[in-house]
């Protein structure tokens, strides 16, 4: 019986106590390899051909040791600039034995299952992230420096320099109409500028004279 599998964007075709040269794997010498991939399978029956992998089907694979393949040098040369480049690469190889091809949904043995838990490892570096986003959500909403006047409030978005997450920070500061920020005292800058650490752009971007003028319509 052989099979074709595909691994490291190769395909190999195997049979039992064939020694294949493929791309670096993880593990050690001695530890054992279960191949998902597998595009075919013959033998003494009709081949099975996958769609494209054959259900229920693997290559089971011992690794016989990690190696690295001859040195290639990489030269490059430029004409008429004194520019010359050379590099050498060596290209990390895993040889490993096929110990069985499996088909119809079987079970590799115990040692081949030393291979897969590291794709469960991904999920842990999720956690961490959560405590972060708590964090900026509570900086979100600063405490409320005015009392907002009554009615429908204005398009604050109509000031230069003033977005729509912006126009939420300062409804939570109680800032709603124009009229608000056209009446601005030096003391009001600066408890804004404070809240929303604005270092001075309140007055670079002259938002008191650009309310006045819509507060006007």
């Amino acid at each position: 019986m052989f099979a074709v599998i595909k691994t490291g964007g190769k395909q190999y075709r195997v049979a039992a106590d064939d020694e294949i040269t493929i791309e670096r794997l993880a593990g050690e010498a001695g530890d054992t390899i279960e191949f998902k991939e597998v595009l075919m399978v013959g033998g003494a029956d009709a081949p099975l051909i996958g769609a494209p992998t054959v259900d229920g089907a693997s290559v089971v694979a011992e690794i016989v040791r990690q190696a690295r393949g001859d040195k290639i040098i990489i030269f490059k040369k430029r004409r008429r600039q004194n520019s010359r480049r050379r590099n050498g690469h060596r290209q990390d190889l895993t040889i490993v034995r096929v110990t069985d091809i499996l088909t119809d949904g079987k079970s590799a043995s115990k040692k081949a299952k030393k291979a897969a838990p590291k794709t469960e490892e991904a999920p842990k570096a999720e956690e961490p992230k959560a405590a972060p986003k708590a964090e900026k959500a509570a900086d979100a909403a600063p405490a409320a420096l005015f009392a907002a006047p009554e009615g429908e409030p204005d398009d604050l978005k109509k000031i230069s320099g003033v977005g729509p997450v912006l126009e939420k920070k300062l409804h939570g500061l109680g800032i709603t109409k124009y009229a608000q920020v056209a009446a601005f005292t030096e003391e009001d800058v600066t408890r804004v500028d404070d809240a929303l650490s604005f270092k001075g752009r309140i007055g670079r971007e002259d938002w008191i004279g650009q309310a006045k003028v819509l507060a006007e319509g």
